[in-house]
């Protein structure tokens, strides 16, 4: 099936011109929806998404309607080339995937996509090591067991909620249910 997907970011706008063009260029079924690109959580594109099979075709009018962030049409491109589904951009005739020059974009781009996260976790790993040399803490600090003990009691004889408690004491209400869940045996 040929899915159509456009998107504009306020009311006001139109989407008229990119109905057209999906529909002219065989678009089945358009999805729309107007929210700014930069959500993540796009309930237009997300039923879309749901909808997708293996062999289906989604065509847009041009990338800037898929999304805003560089980040966010990578996973989304690489989410289309997981399901076996193509993608194609009316505006940027490079990226067509029911092509073979298109596949070839597509996957370069996808390396590029995974090169930039290998340098991303280097980076991080780099840098992690440095702050280890230099006796930074890394991560979390470990909680004061004493805290927790006293929180406890607060919940128990005090009748003060885990928020409450949480708060007085100065840790997480989701540490705090952990060691709760211990003590009750849950």
């Amino acid at each position: 099936m040929i899915f159509g997907y456009m998107r504009v970011s306020t009311v006001e706008q139109n989407l008229d011109r990119q109905e057209e063009a999906l529909l002219n260029a065989g678009a089945e079924k358009v999805f729309f929806e107007k929210i700014t690109g930069t959500k993540k959580d796009r309930p237009q594109l997300n039923k879309l998404l749901e909808q997708l099979r293996t062999g289906d075709t989604v065509i847009i009018t041009d990338l800037t309607r898929l999304s805003r962030s560089t980040k966010d049409l990578i996973e989304l491109v690489t989410l289309f080339k997981e399901k076996g589904v193509h993608l194609k951009s009316l505006k940027e005739s490079w990226l067509d995937t029911t092509t073979p020059q298109g596949t070839l974009m597509f996957t370069m781009f996808s390396g590029l996509a995974q090169f930039e996260r290998d340098l991303i976790s280097e980076r991080t790993k780099e840098g992690l090591e440095i702050a280890k040399k230099k006796g930074k803490q890394i991560g979390r600090k470990a909680v004061d067991y004493s805290q927790i003990e006293y929180a406890m009691y607060l919940i128990d004889n005090e009748k003060m909620n885990i928020k409450e408690a949480s708060e007085k004491i100065g840790v997480s209400r989701m540490t705090l249910h952990r060691y709760l869940k211990k003590r009750d045996g849950k």
